[in-house]
């Protein structure tokens, strides 16, 4: 399988400090990666690079075999979209805040595929309810919703479960196991929930002090990693 992604000696360092050391990494078209370790580990600042918020100090990053540099075309940015742990929502309906992403792409959706993509995520009895009266879940559910109407060849997700309840998580899982099936969408996931990455995690990476120790096929890092740390991260045994 080809790679939509590649890191090669990439570092990304804030006020002469170095966050992120990524020696080497390929992120496959189609697949789920789940990135596990502590808070600080430079999850959240991978996935930046990734979304092209921000550029490596160092090292190469390509999308799609092409380099990654300041001046990337808007229609490459516009192939990725991420949802974050605190949804932002308009101050508009349920309805309006799908429309909006559709809207910025000068796209006009019919009334019938907005009503589907809410469908997908449980929302569809809410479509012209005040955005931000939903619950936690529910708001998580349609800004996931919102990143999938776009139809994005990758999709980023920060701990987009946390603090969740077990029904809007399992909801969310499904959500995006369909949607990997259905179009085979390249997805990142940073989660502290490693029973999330067990569930829906095609390969899972573990990152700790910025460095990406080990990343395999899941079945293989929770059962027979290659890394000593790795092996103490899931057992329990590596305290942060």
């Amino acid at each position: 399988m080809s790679s939509i992604y590649t890191l090669r000696e990439v570092t990304q360092s804030y006020a002469q400090r170095e966050v992120l050391n990524v020696a080497e990494l390929d992120i496959q078209y189609g697949e789920i990666l789940a990135l596990v370790g502590p808070s600080g580990a430079g999850k959240s600042t991978l996935l930046r690079l990734l979304n092209f918020l921000e550029f490596p100090h160092t090292g190469d990053l390509t999308f799609d075999g092409k380099r990654v540099h300041v001046g990337l075309p808007l229609r490459q940015r516009r192939r990725v979209t991420m949802v974050f742990q605190a949804p932002a929502l308009l101050k508009r309906s349920v309805m309006a805040n799908l429309q909006y992403g559709l809207t910025l792409r000068g796209i006009v959706p019919t009334q019938e595929a907005l009503l589907d993509q809410l469908a997908e995520v449980g929302l569809q009895d809410l479509a012209h309810q005040p955005a931000r009266k939903l619950s936690a879940g529910e708001s998580q559910r349609l800004a996931l919703a919102r990143a999938l109407i776009i139809k994005p060849d990758v999709l980023l997700l920060d701990e987009p479960t946390a603090n969740l309840d077990p029904y809007n998580v399992g909801l969310i899982e499904d959500i995006l196991r369909r949607d990997n099936v259905a179009r085979q969408t390249t997805m990142v996931l940073v989660t502290h929930n490693v029973f999330q990455a067990q569930r829906i995690a095609h390969r899972t990476g573990l990152l700790v002090n910025g460095q990406l120790i080990e990343a395999a096929e899941t079945s293989v890092f929770f059962e027979a990693p290659a890394k000593q740390q790795t092996k103490d991260f899931v057992s329990g045994k590596l305290v942060f």
